[in-house]
């Protein structure tokens, strides 16, 4: 297969050709509510939230009454959220930053390729792509300004020489472009955490939203290059790159599968979404009260007791509840509150977010209903293509790789978050998680829901134990080597600190 024909295989979606027997099926968006949206509509689904509600003040009476009974004093100190979201005019400045390049960068240069790709459209002139940098002001303008005017010069200079005799080879300069762009997307954000050195919160928002508008740059990319390069010579240039207009309702839409457009729902109910927003903030307090009171307590004086056979064992499992906890909130905060409040407020009807994974009998189904937004993205831009390229009788190998890139993109997360490479999360996910798909493939018993359950439950503590161990190892153990290889070495293996000594981590 030559280089040409494996572009045009990758970049061709199902939809813009005609479909054979037994492909696999497009995503189809439809008009429909969250699960839970419909759930707590039932009152005694209803009570259960009333219930988290509750633990949610009963914590805020604790820590007042602590602070009162044991201080003697009334003082609401939230500095562990504080410190965690510091240097937060750094995380908006890298925000607009990548927010920028993706609008200025991104679609000016696929406009042009779209438009010159034809050779009616020769030799048009450079004037109108200013117009592009008044849509986002500010630092946006002053950063991107210079990618603008360096890469669009480029994509003008290959369309005004195109021809159709090297059509091919200019198309593979644009997808190398698109490749080339990616990198640096990726890799200028991580520099800027470790220059600034950005605490966990402020680095984990720069290292979701890096991956979610790299995630959708490459779905506006490899939905549209079909419509550009299979168009007719007569075909009008509005069909072929769509809109400005829609390409920036998907940057916020809660999706990262591209279309033209989405079901739509009539009206805005400005109280559902602030709604939303507060319970956004309530579930940050309430992670703020399960790390306040189960995990620093437990971790801050990190020394070699904590490495013992029994000291592991037993703050693995004083980890399960809260670690446990943590993730129905981050799924409630995230994935209901967050993208309902701007589904809300964009209109976009399609808010199947998730589905019912706690039902789950098996681990497959699990994968598939915890996050729909990420699994439609990886179903669609990575199974199908992998499915394409091996067979779809080789379903295991592309289930495979989806594994690997999502445990690589889940573990760069965390490594951005912490400043420090220790692949828990990607061995468990890589490794134990794709084994339990086949281990409980043909589960059909509820007693395997149980299992899910058991298995979730010691997979979160063994998580929080493990990560909150080497995070606290770094912040009193001596390094074992002053350069790069630091960030490879756990300390958590080799702290040198005698037993007795429980120096105090600092935030």
């Amino acid at each position: 297969m030559c280089m040409k024909h494996l572009v045009i295989f990758f970049f061709i979606p199902v939809r813009h050709r005609k479909k054979k027997k037994g492909e696999l099926p497009d995503k189809v968006f439809v008009t429909r509510r969250s699960v839970l949206t419909e759930l707590f509509e039932i009152s005694h689904i209803r009570t259960i939230y009333h219930i988290f509600v509750a633990i949610l003040i009963v914590f805020s009476l604790n820590t007042i009454l602590y602070d009162v009974l044991e201080k003697g004093t009334f003082s609401m100190n939230f500095g562990m959220i504080q410190w965690a979201f510091g240097k937060f005019p750094k995380v908006m400045a890298m925000w607009v930053v990548m927010q920028g390049s993706t609008l200025l960068v991104v679609y000016p240069a696929f406009y042009y390729w779209s438009l010159y790709r034809n050779p009616k459209n020769a030799g048009k002139c450079l004037c109108c792509v200013p117009s592009l940098l008044l849509l986002v002001p500010g630092i946006a303008i002053q950063t991107m300004l210079v990618s603008v005017y360096v890469v669009y010069p480029a994509f003008y200079c290959w369309s005004l020489y195109r021809n159709p005799k090297n059509a091919g080879v200019l198309d593979i300069v644009w997808i190398c472009g698109v490749i080339i762009y990616q990198l640096g997307f990726l890799s200028i954000p991580i520099m800027y955490l470790v220059e600034n050195n950005l605490p966990p919160a402020s680095s984990i928002i720069i290292a979701t939203e890096q991956t979610r508008l790299l995630m959708k740059s490459h779905a506006f990319i490899r939905e549209n290059t079909a419509k550009v390069m299979y168009r007719k010579k007569n075909d009008d240039d509005s069909e072929t790159c769509p809109d400005f207009s829609k390409y920036l309702y998907f940057l916020f839409s809660p999706t990262l599968v591209y279309r033209d457009n989405y079901p739509r729902t009539l009206t805005i109910s400005w109280r559902y979404v602030v709604t939303n927003f507060l319970q956004v903030l309530a579930c940050l307090f309430y992670t703020y009260y399960i790390f306040e009171r189960f995990c620093v307590p437990v971790f801050q004086n990190f020394n070699r007791e904590h490495i013992t056979p029994r000291g592991f064992i037993l703050s693995v499992f004083g980890c399960m509840m809260p670690g446990t906890l943590v993730l129905f909130i981050g799924f409630f905060a995230i994935l209901h509150s967050w993208l309902n409040a701007f589904a809300e407020m964009l209109r976009f009807g399609d808010r199947l977010f998730y589905k019912d994974w706690w039902n789950s009998t098996t681990f497959s189904n699990y994968y598939r209903t915890w996050n729909v937004v990420v699994h439609d993205w990886l179903y669609t831009y990575i199974y199908k293509d992998v499915c394409k390229l091996i067979g779809r009788n080789n379903r295991p190998g592309a289930m495979a790789c989806v594994f690997i890139i999502s445990a690589v993109f889940h573990e760069y997360i965390i490594t951005c978050t912490f400043k420090f490479f220790y692949p828990v999360l990607f061995v468990m996910f890589a490794g134990g998680g794709f084994g339990f798909i086949f281990l409980t493939d043909k589960g059909s018993n509820r007693s395997w829901n149980v299992f899910m359950w058991v298995a979730l439950f010691i997979g979160n503590g063994m998580l929080m134990c493990l990560y909150s161990m080497e995070f606290y190892a770094r912040q009193n153990c001596p390094p074992k080597t002053d350069n790069f290889l630091d960030y490879f070495i756990p300390r958590s293996w080799f702290c040198d600190l005698p037993s007795s000594s429980l120096p105090s981590a600092s935030m």
